[in-house]
Parts: C-alpha cells; structure tokens; sequence
C-alpha cells in the first residue's frame, strides 16, 4: 500500500477516534443533565460505549467479507456507511432519545431504587448502543479494505489502533478546552457530525477508486507487494491471548472509574479534571502503540513475558503516588498544579505498556484477517464493559479507592507468575520482587485522605454506597462534610439563612419549603422550625446518613410528621412531581465550576422551579463564591428567569443569597421580620449566636444587599445555560483567549 493511501487512512481513522471522544464526552455530560450526577451513570455510558465497540468489532468482522463478496462493494463503502451513522445517530438521535428516556423515567421513583438504576441503565443502552456498534465496526471494516489494497498486511489493526487512539486523546482535549465553551454541547455534536460525514464522503471515493483500479489494472501490474512482516506475539497461546486482552480491559477501565473518585482531592470536580485523566489515559496508550510500532519495523518487539512484567508494576503506581506526604497540595480544596501532574503522571506507565501490549496482542491473534481482529477486540472490550460496572457497584461501595486499585490490580501479578518462566532468572525474580513491594506499600503505608482524617482526627465517619464516598469529621462547630474528597459544607449560620431569610421575606404565612441540596441539614431543620411542610432532596445517600452526626436532634427531625428527605436529583424530583411550595431553598454543592452547580443555575431549571412556586414563592439561590464573571452569569440567569430578584451578601464574607419570586418581594425591616418568625426559628436562628438578638442578626444580613443592575453584566451572553454552561467550561476565558 503506497504512502499517501497510508496517510489518508491514518487521517480518517484520527478523525474517527476524535468524533468518538467528542460524542463520549458529551453523552456523558448529557447523561448527568438528564439521569443524575452519580457514579453509576458515568460507569454505564462507558459500559455502553465499550459494549457497541466489542459487538460492533466482532459483529464486524465476521460480516465484511460476507457483505462485499455478495455486494461487489469495497469494504470503504461499509466503513463510510458507518461513519454516516455515527455521525447522524450520536448528534442528533442521542439528545432525543435522552429527552424521551428522562420523561418515561419520572414515575419510576428516587435514584436510589432498584427500578430506577435498571431502568435509566436501560434507556442509555438503548439511546448510545446503536451508534457505539457502528463505532466498533470501523475497525473490521477499514482493515477489510487495508486487506483489499495489501493482501500481505498483517499489522493494520495496530496501525489504525494508533491514529485512533490519537484522534480519541485529541478529542477528549478539544471538547473540554475548546469546543464546549465556544459552542456549546449541541453546536459541539454537530461539528463532529460534519466530521464523520466528511469522513463517510472520503471513504466513498475510495471505494469508488479501488473498483475502478480493480476493472483496469491486471494482477501482474498491481505492482510489488510488501514484505510480510510476523508478529512476535503470534507464539502466545490464543487461549492465554483471549485472557489477556479481556483482564486488561477490565482492570483499565474499572481503575478509570476509581481514578476518577479517588483523585478527586487534587483535581477536583471541574470537567477539565476527568478531560486531564482521559487525555492521560490516552496520550500514554498512544505513546506505548507509537513504540510498539517502532519496534515492530525494527524487528525487536519484547516478548508478552517482559509487557506483561512491566504491567505488574506500574498497575500499583497510582495507589503509590496518591499519598498526602507525596501530594504537595492542600488537599482540602486548592489545587496545585505539581500534585496534579504528579497524580497524573502516575498513570502513564501502565497506560503506556497497555498501548504497547494491547495492539501487539491482537495483531499476533489476528494476523491482518478483519474477523479474528474483531473477535479479539472485542473480548478486550467485553473486559472494558465490565470493568467500569464492578467498579462502581461492588468495589467502590464496599471499599476505599486505594483498596479498590490495589484490587484492580491483582491479576497482572497472577498472570506474571503464570509468565515469567520465560524470563531470565535476574529479571524474573527483581521484577517480582518489585511489583510485590509495590504491592505491600501500597497497602500498609500509603496515606490516603481518607486514611489521612481516619489517623488525625477523633471524631470520624467513613460512609459509602454506589453514589460517592462521605467523610464526617470534627467536633462541636468544627464539623466538616466531605464528598469524594471535596468540602461541602460546614456548621454556618449561612445555611439557617438560606431557608430563614425567603421564609421571612415570604408574603403571608409560609406553608411549604423544598430544600434542594440536604448537605449537613442545616437548612432543612430550619425549614421545619417554621413548623411548615418541608422537603429535602439530596443525590448522595450517604450524606443523608451523616444528619446525625452533625444535629444532635437529627432524629427528632427525622421522626417530624411535616419532613421529608427525598434521594433523587434535584431537577428530576421537580420533573416528576406535582407539589407546589412557597419556598425552595437551592444550596449547589462546591465547587461553582462544577456540573452539579451549573444544572441548578440555568434559567431551563428555573423554568421548571417556578411551574412549581406557589403565588408569591421565593426561590433561594446561593452562590458560594468564586470568580466574579461566574457570579454575574449566575445572576443573569436568575433575571432573565424572574421579574424581581433581590441579593444580599453573605453574613460571613463571601457568597450571596439571590432571591427571585414572580411576584414583588417586599422590603421588610430587620425587626418586622424577627417577629414574623415563630419562636422556635428564632431559637435556631441564634443558635450559633447567642450573644445577638434576632432583629440583630437580621439586620446584618439585611444590610449586605446589593442592588442588582449594581452586578449584572451589560453583555448577555454571560450567563449559564443547559447547552453552555458558563461556569462549567471557563479556560479559554482564563487564560484570555476568548
């Protein structure tokens, strides 16, 4: 196959994996607007994705050759049909699907139900699986017209493997940095569109030439063909190949899944942080492909024996580095940049000897047929399927992340015992020894945070459960609540005023507050000193489970006949009920540049939120801080929603209460609204100020408005929306660049 043909093939298969990352990236994030911010979610679109890819292989392969010896057609024509599927089902069938999906749900109970999970887990397998098997089968297809231009190729699948894995790296990177913030989630999926378009018109050309090539030329004119090149991985067992290939995929993209969770503490929520651990992931599988395919052309590939020792090793390399006394950050919120690249670095070892290993295996098993290359595939991605769903289901509700990689990666040991016979004796029993080591260190003496607070504090909680991990920490004032590492919330007379300024405010005697957000239920038991019929919904079971922790009353809250705490999303709960309330308090976990912040600031939830305001409602929305664009767009978004909207500066420095109704909200004075409290919401107002009177106390937290034409933007497009998330994507911006 002459040079430029191996070029434009390795452009379209980069092209190809770029539009792949792009549409995974934003499925994803779609997938949380619709299905809920939860673990499970992010581990089945994965699942999913990785299921159309080994169906799609497999299925693939075995019908190529079946499909151009009954057609006559080049296998391009498939591989460009393919590509137009992907294009047309990922933009434009998904985001329908997922709309309808989220409707059928709604009477199926709180995210915490069996039904629920199954049934959502359903809707995304049906809305992705079709178009993922197109994905899946790109590759068969491409090899199958590889084989039709160079019978004697063996070596496509890696070939390809690396223009794709290339294209994938770049476009998890675009989408994060790029796209989504100039563009938007729906303009972003178009232009991936086009992108596969362009590809399946390319392809056509090409199946168009090959015909026309194969009606004129004759076999001796078809010029000289290259030299066949043997995998050295083709004296591997198929057996121990096919075991291989499924372990790797498993404990990679299980680790994935805990990578994720268990960086959190340094990386943080924002999106950037899971595009920097897939843009990781996939820069170093590209690298270790990128060797493979160096060594391969200079005929020295190292054996199974050696990759599979080097795998044994680095597996452990994450669990080493996520150590505190390694970490040169605070780990309680502020991220720097050197433990970042540190964590991150972590990973690229393993990832590059997965690069290496992954290809080499399949090009052995497969020897350049399009049907075993498919098979062998997708028994690599069957492993990537169940690998993601085990980790969220069973290993990380029952153990710490550092314990749920030390697991992951266990059977690289066995299988390098089971290899290393083969070995020189000096490196068999030093690199054994090593990963052992590695092992033991990593379970005994690495620090962890949660290993961390266990050791320094008196006064721990450790809860966990399919939606995150919850840590309850400190004494008296001085309790803190944190999820996968991140401080959400502590014991604030800020919180009382979430729900104690809009129940005050409220015209007339309030009757009814929703409380979206429950934290430390600092709100919701303010709410019910009203002795008014109070909701609380919360994603994270676990963080309902602490209550007691922080409240000594908690249980008398619990057993009030007027509270409720509901686990669900906070939108999906609006969706799919039918009450209406006087107030609803919204108290967005940190940090703003999160996912679960920017949902609950959009004036398409403020559009559900006020189907749901009794006349005169208020809604609460509180802003913790942060970049003052960020508090701009938060404000513009609540106006645009709302006639009259209000804002009051925090008792405690930074953050603001905006307020918003459809109807005025009446300016009151610090102590006609002290006596509109009953007196048990006094009492809690001042619980943590005792020395203050309550018209006091108000009165300080009256004297923080701010007028809101004073901190509007003049430009409207700064605002958060569903399709742009302003605070969510926001480095462009940052670094001057848009």
């Amino acid at each position: 196959m002459n040079s430029p043909l191996r070029r434009l093939l390795f452009l379209l298969f980069f092209l190809s994996g770029f539009c792949g990352l792009v549409y995974q990236v934003v499925w994803t994030r779609m997938a949380f607007a619709s299905f809920g911010i939860i673990t499970p979610v992010l581990s089945v679109v994965l699942s999913v994705f990785m299921l159309g890819l080994s169906v799609g292989a497999w299925a693939g392969g075995r019908l190529v050759g079946l499909w151009t010896s009954k057609t006559g057609l080049s296998a391009a024509f498939f591989y460009g049909a393919a590509e137009l599927m992907i294009g047309l089902g990922g933009a434009f069938a998904v985001p329908q699907l997922f709309q309808f999906g989220e409707r059928w749900l709604l009477s199926t109970g709180q995210t915490n139900s069996f039904n629920y999970l199954f049934l959502s887990a359903t809707v995304l397998t049906i809305s992705l699986f079709p178009w993922c098997v197109c994905m899946g089968a790109t590759f068969p297809f491409m090899m199958a017209y590889v084989r039709e231009r160079d019978h004697d190729n063996q070596e496509s699948f890696s070939y390809l493997y690396l223009a794709n894995v290339l294209g994938a790296m770049n476009g998890a990177l675009w989408t994060a940095v790029v796209s989504v913030e100039i563009l938007g989630f729906r303009k972003t999926l178009w232009d991936a569109a086009a992108a596969n378009c362009m590809i399946a018109v390319i392809s056509v050309f090409l199946g168009l030439y090959r015909r026309r090539a194969s009606a004129i030329l004759k076999p001796e004119t078809s010029g000289p063909t290259e030299p066949v090149i043997a995998s050295p991985f083709q004296e591997t067992p198929a057996r121990l190949v096919r075991w291989l290939l499924f372990s790797t995929g498993f404990s990679a993209l299980g680790m994935e899944v805990v990578w994720t969770r268990a960086f959190t503490p340094v990386l943080q929520t924002q999106v950037y942080s899971f595009a920097s651990i897939v843009c990781a992931y996939l820069g170093a599988t590209f690298l270790g492909s990128w060797w493979y395919r160096r060594e391969m052309r200079q005929r020295r590939v190292r054996s199974v024996a050696v990759m599979v020792s080097l795998l044994a090793l680095t597996a452990f390399l994450p669990a080493l580095t996520n150590d505190l006394r390694l970490l040169q950050a605070n780990w309680v919120g502020h991220i720097s940049l050197s433990s970042a690249a540190l964590l991150l670095a972590s990973i690229c070892p393993f990832c590059a000897v997965l690069g290496y290993l992954t290809p080499g295996l399949i090009d052995g098993y497969a020897t350049g047929r399009p049907a075993e290359a498919g098979k062998a595939y997708a028994i690599n991605v069957v492993g990537c399927i169940l690998g993601p769903v085990f980790a969220s289901y069973v290993l990380l509700p029952s153990m710490s992340e550092k314990n749920a990689l030390i697991f992951l990666s266990l059977p690289f040991l066995g299988f390098y015992w089971l290899l290393s016979r083969s070995l020189p004796p000096p490196r068999r029993w030093g690199m054994g020894l090593s990963a052992c080591a590695a092992l033991v260190w990593a379970l005994c003496f690495t620090e962890d945070y949660e290993t961390f607070l266990v050791k320094t504090e008196k006064n721990t909680v450790v809860g966990r459960d399919y939606a995150a991990c919850t840590i309850s920490f400190g004494e008296g004032r001085r309790k803190f609540l944190y999820v996968n590492g991140v401080g959400m919330t502590g014991l604030t007379p800020v919180t009382k005023l979430m729900a104690h300024l809009p129940l005050a405010l409220h015209e007339g005697r309030p009757e009814s507050a929703l409380i979206i957000c429950f934290g430390m239920g600092t709100s919701y038991r303010s709410a019910l000193s009203w002795d008014v019929k109070t909701t609380a919904v919360e994603l994270v079971p676990g963080v309902t489970r602490a209550f007691g922790f922080y409240h000594a009353d908690a249980m008398r809250c619990l057993n009030d006949p007027k509270g409720r705490i509901v686990i669900d999303d906070g939108r999906r709960y609006l969706k799919r009920t039918r009450e209406k309330f006087d107030v609803i308090v919204i108290d967005p976990p940190p940090p703003v540049e999160a996912a679960g912040s920017s949902l609950l600031y959009t004036p398409e939830f403020y559009a559900l939120a006020k189907q749901h305001l009794n006349p005169h409602g208020i809604v609460q929305a509180w802003f913790p801080g942060g970049e003052f664009l960020t508090a701009q767009a938060v404000l513009r978004s609540l106006h645009e929603s709302f006639p009259y909207v209000r804002c009051f500066g925090s008792v405690e420095g930074g953050g603001k209460h905006m307020l918003a109704s459809m109807e005025p909200i009446e300016t009151r004075t610090a102590v006609e609204l002290a006596n509109r409290m009953p007196g048990r919401a006094r009492e809690d107002l001042l619980e943590w100020n005792p020395t203050e009177t309550a018209p006091a106390f108000l009165e300080r937290a009256l004297s923080q408005e701010i007028p809101v034409q004073d901190v509007l933007n003049p430009d409207p497009a700064i605002e958060i929306t569903d399709d742009r998330p302003f605070n969510e994507y926001f480095r462009l911006r940052r670094w001057g660049l848009y």
